[in-house]
């Protein structure tokens, strides 16, 4: 059995410009990254403004166990069926970030005979988005100190910067750290520390804005710093937008690659959705939805985080309507649910099966309180059995959804049809979309809600401090943003290992801060952290070149 890099490298690839032709977009916007990868000119984005939306779908999940999931190659191998079927299909998912690939996770372009190719380049380097992205928000940090060194005109508060650092790698040593040290020639000693790239303000501002002047206008909103007396300081008011877009200039046009089957695939943006709000560009899902019938796109992790956030911040911010939501679960992952060790995920227990399934329902019952029409995928492994496969299709009619087993792993797109097919008919359905709360609600009150109707907590602990913060930012004109919540993607509490469906658990709340560019508050639950750490043994440590010049270990 070939590996999934070596499907990869096999691929017979289509010229880009073969590609591009599928959705109707000329040579002369594709700008070429290399033979296999290309931009699409912003002018051409552009004018493709009034024209008629195709219908959007969200590929989500259930969370993520140790037993794999599969929901990218799930978006991938439904948009490959989707396109057998005879639908003009283009797929919408994020870039890879360097921090998991090289940690724990490995990589995310789908798997199997359900990929996005290059597959090494994704998972690598890429076209230097996050490169762009990280440099222009390390310009603005750099920025900030050296307005201190030369005066503080501004009169910074140096106690109250709240503007870090970042790097696209995974590196717990950088999250608090101290800078300006070795004298007055090195600026003033501050205490402050390093996030990764994906939980960047900026990521979240460049996959939000619609062009570049959007763009320009949510960074130069970012709070950076405050005075003494609790008044904000603005990237603007450094002066740092103007230069910032100018490094993200070619960051900000959508990345058009291809999967196995040709199916046109954006990749483009990347922000975690345990830390940030998870989900692809604006500028990709709008206009893939100008140039397919069928756009079918991903959120990160379970739907309790990604699918909230695509929900609750993109489609609220970019007026978009999903026309249908897939939930991805499998029969390991039920099981682990149920209470199985990994070790012994091979052999049939339906009953720990059904025990696990209450996962799957939560996430099929807040799936379908914002009114999206919902499927399950079931991702077929070798090793399930009718017996297991057949009691979670009975779980999800139970629950008002029908469980489609899929094999695209194996069989690529075709292993997808039946899915595809019944896609189609939910989006002949009227989507009923609402997000899950009010602009004007209070942010308090908005994280109760989400905590309460998508985590089930029975309560939420902020100590005063926290309430206070959220009040202040209130009375200065940020209480209609939607909320962030960074929480751990392992359970639907911030416990990790509390697997299932639990009720009447506690939200601790240990930070806010405050992302006026991007336009929401995030909210730090529990321990989760904006710089992970390396496991004890990294994926790095099994990744080389082979005698060939070939990369391996990376998938």
């Amino acid at each position: 059995m070939l590996t999934d890099i070596e499907i990869a490298r096999a691929a017979a690839k289509r010229p880009m410009t073969e590609i591009g032709a599928k959705l109707g977009i000329p040579e002369d916007s594709l700008i070429p990254y290399g033979r296999d990868k290309a931009k699409v000119d912003a002018q051409f984005i552009t004018g493709l403004n009034g024209r008629t939306d195709g219908k959007l779908i969200l590929v989500t999940a259930i969370n993520p166990t140790p037993a794999g999931e599969g929901k990218t190659t799930t978006t991938v191998g439904l948009g490959d069926g989707l396109q057998r079927i005879g639908k003009k299909t283009a797929i919408c998912i994020r870039e890879a970030s360097l921090g998991p690939n090289f940690g724990m996770k490995g990589g995310a372009a789908g798997g199997g005979y359900a990929q996005i190719v290059p597959m090494e380049e994704m998972n690598l380097h890429f076209t230097g988005d996050f490169h762009a992205i990280t440099a222009a928000h390390n310009l603005l940090s750099a920025m900030i100190d050296n307005h201190i060194y030369w005066g503080n005109e501004l009169e910074i508060d140096e106690r109250r910067i709240t503007w870090k650092r970042v790097m696209d790698m995974n590196d717990r040593a950088l999250r608090d750290v101290v800078v300006g040290l070795g004298g007055v020639s090195n600026g003033f000693a501050r205490q402050t520390g390093f996030d990764i790239t994906v939980a960047s303000e900026v990521m979240a501002c460049l996959c939000l804005s619609k062009d570049l002047d959007d763009l320009q206008e949510r960074l130069g909103r970012i709070v950076v710093a405050y005075r003494r007396d609790r008044t904000p300081i603005t990237c603007a008011q450094i002066g740092a937008d103007g230069a910032m877009v100018v490094l993200l200039k070619e960051a900000m046009q959508p990345n058009l690659v291809q999967t196995l089957e040709h199916t046109p695939a954006f990749v483009h943006g990347g922000p975690f959705a345990n830390i940030a709000h998870g989900c692809n560009s604006v500028i990709a899902t709008q206009t893939a939805l100008k140039l397919a019938d069928y756009v079918v796109t991903e959120a990160g992790f379970g739907a309790d985080l990604g699918a909230e956030k695509f929900f609750d911040i993109k489609c609220r911010k970019a007026g978009l309507k999903p026309a249908a939501a897939v939930i991805v679960a499998t029969v390991r992952a039920m099981k682990m649910n149920g209470g199985v060790a990994k070790a012994d995920l091979g052999t049939e227990n339906v009953e720990a099966v059904v025990r696990g399934c209450p996962n799957l329902g939560r996430h099929i019952a807040n799936t379908k309180s914002f009114g999206v029409p919902v499927v399950v995928a079931i991702n077929h492994f070798t090793t399930d059995t009718e017996a297991e496969i057949q009691a979670v299709k009975d779980y999800a009619a139970s629950q008002g959804a029908e469980a489609i087993v899929c094999k695209h792993w194996a069989d690529g797109g075709a292993g997808a049809e039946d899915l595809a097919r019944r896609v189609v008919a939910l989006t002949e359905v009227e989507s009923h979309f609402a997000p899950l709360y009010p602009d004007d609600m209070s942010l308090f009150d908005k994280i109760d809600t989400i905590a309460r109707r998508i985590y089930h907590a029975g309560e939420v602990i902020a100590d005063k401090k926290i309430r206070d913060q959220l009040r202040e930012w209130e009375a200065a004109g940020h209480g209609k943003l939607p909320i962030c919540m960074a929480k751990t993607q392992y359970s639907f509490s911030t416990d990790p290992n509390l697997r299932g469906a639990p009720s009447g658990h506690t939200v601790p709340i240990r930070e806010v801060r405050l992302s006026a560019g991007a336009g929401f508050i995030v909210v730090i639950c529990g321990e989760i952290m904006t710089m992970p750490g390396l496991p004890r043994v990294p994926a790095a440590a099994s990744i080389r070149l082979n005698a060939a010049g070939e990369t391996e270990g990376l998938f």
